[in-house]
């Protein structure tokens, strides 16, 4: 039997808004996960405006090496970008992911500001 959690968070600031969905497959989804997850995840939005939507699944597989796994799915303006990351520590993955999708959310950037 698979396990599976699901949060929402929409956060809104001066009339922009960003959805984070995250899912849980074998991992509980605790409030101090959640909360990484949500922190770490905002900072692409500081970075790039233009992002809509998040979809975050963190995994646990237990036959493994490295069981931790983070990936998602951020859609802007137009496009989707996706990264995942395996690591032993769940904090790690989350962090390593961002790392990954803040580097392509800034390759989109200056492309679409080389175009303009």
């Amino acid at each position: 039997m698979i396990k599976v959690q699901k949060v929402k968070f929409i956060t809104q600031k001066k009339g922009e808004n960003m959805q984070l969905n995250i899912s849980g497959h074998h991992i509980e989804l605790t409030q101090a996960l959640k909360e990484h997850a949500h922190s770490k995840l905002i900072k692409i939005k500081k970075h790039f405006k233009q992002v809509m939507n998040i979809n975050l699944v963190l995994e646990v597989e237990k036959t493994a090496q490295n069981p931790q796994k983070a990936e998602a799915t951020i859609h802007i303006s137009g496009q989707d970008l996706f990264a995942k990351v395996a690591s032993d520590d769940m904090y790690h993955s989350i962090n390593e992911l961002v790392k990954k999708l803040d580097a392509q959310v800034q390759k989109h950037k200056d492309k679409i500001q080389k175009h303009h």
